[in-house]
């Protein structure tokens, strides 16, 4: 197999180019941040251009039920099914130039670099761009590729509201996408998605190239702590049902259980709230969030059971009531073999002297919905300071050359399979 390489420096214009469209100017970014919510008139702006770009190289454009956009390229036999690869254009409130938007635009330089090199493969392909990846404006997240892999039920997804009120259909609709819209999803035979890590293991071993394996799996729960509020002057400290001082025992005993349960474990406190909170009043009633994440079923199971017997001895030490409520989950997500296989032969072929890392994601991402309909696998360069959603995201233009070269050689093995 010959080995092919993209255009680093085309692959570094159109990211920064679309990353024009919701600029943010900020104070000790490389490259600034970026604004950009799903199906708002900059995401549309945003989609637009990249669909003027893929059809400028002969794509043909396809907007499914949802408003997922593909653009495809077609090969020697049309009737078999595409190899796809792609990501999201939308962003955090408060994101970067490179989440998500790196994998639309290096499928994008895939398709340019066949297109002008004359390259033909068998299976046609396809390069994708989910709706609502990060689900900031429409929750939860990933609807697209969700509603794609019949996770979430169509008509519910086009009935999901944002804090103002208006739905996901009726945005497609004010956005002109239903008039484009196929009656039904489509399928394809492989998936590949290249992405940048947002976390810090890769730079920290100093390696340009990731296998991702699979996707830990997540748990959130609400859990209620309930003591007896008092007044904070007449109440001495050993006589008080202090909610919050029982909470912030659990934070820590909580962080200690997921640090030495392995190098897989994950336990976040994002949010919490202290209900009619008030300076001179010990807290008697505190919410907070619990993320718990682990790479197998019985792992994760494993890391609940001693996440609930930690709050529990904490909240029988300090008298408290607890209540604990799954606000949502995500099983673990192990990646195909033969697509885990194609990317690193394709790794080996273009950069013998990188010896490519395996890891599993701790983040979610599109490919975990899209691995339940097809094989599915996905690709990681690094992230400077692990920093992602944030405008200070950064990954340089030599690692994310890399990564699209790994990319172009293994969309080419898997299309002539």
């Amino acid at each position: 197999m010959n080995i092919e390489k993209c255009n680093g420096e085309r692959l570094w214009d159109s990211i920064m180019e679309i990353g024009k469209i919701g600029h943010a100017e900020v104070k000790h970014s490389k490259v600034g941040g970026c604004h950009r919510l799903a199906l708002t008139d900059k995401d549309k702006q945003a989609r637009d251009l990249f669909i003027s770009w893929a059809e400028a190289v002969g794509c043909h454009l396809r907007v499914d039920p949802v408003g997922n956009i593909f653009l495809r390229r077609s090969g020697r036999n049309d009737d078999l099914l595409p190899v796809t690869t792609g990501s999201h254009l939308d962003t955090q409130p408060t994101g970067g130039k490179f989440d998500g938007i790196y994998g639309c635009l290096a499928g994008l330089e895939v398709l340019r670099c066949l297109d002008e090199q004359n390259i033909e493969t068998l299976r046609p392909i396809e390069v994708v761009v989910w709706t609502n990846e990060e689900g900031s404006r429409f929750k939860p997240a990933m609807l697209g590729s969700g509603a794609y892999a019949g996770v979430f039920k169509l008509d519910s997804v086009l009935d999901t509201k944002d804090v103002e009120g208006v739905s996901l259909g009726d945005e497609l609709k004010r956005l002109g996408y239903t008039e484009q819209m196929t009656d039904s999803f489509s399928k394809c035979y492989q998936y590949y998605e290249l992405h940048i890590e947002q976390g810090p293991v890769l730079e920290a071993l100093n390696i340009d190239l990731g296998v991702v394996t699979g996707v830990l799996g997540m748990r959130w729960y609400e859990v209620d702590v309930i003591g007896t509020s008092c007044h904070a002057g007449p109440s001495p400290m050993h006589l008080r049902n202090d909610a919050l001082v029982g909470v912030a025992n659990m934070v820590t005993e909580l962080t200690k259980v997921a640090a030495n349960n392995g190098e897989d474990s994950r336990c976040t406190i994002g949010e919490l709230d202290i209900l009619n909170a008030s300076t001179n009043v010990s807290p008697g009633h505190v919410t907070f969030s619990l993320d718990l994440r682990e790479s197998t079923v019985e792992q994760l199971h494993e890391l609940q059971t001693k996440a609930f017997e930690a709050i529990h001895r904490i909240a029988y030490h300090h008298k408290l009531e607890i209540n604990i409520k799954e606000s949502w989950s995500l099983p673990p997500c192990p990646f195909d073999a033969t697509c885990l296989s194609n990317i690193k032969q394709a790794c080996e072929s273009v950069y013998p002297e990188i010896q490519a890392h395996s890891l599993v994601s701790g983040a979610g991402h599109d490919a975990v919905y899209v691995n339940r309909v097809a094989p599915t696998a996905m690709i990681f360069v690094p992230s400077e300071k692990g920093l992602s959603h944030n405008e200070c995201e950064y990954t340089s233009p030599e690692q994310l050359e890399k990564g699209c070269n790994v990319l172009l050689n293994t969309i080419i093995r898997a299309a002539n399979s």
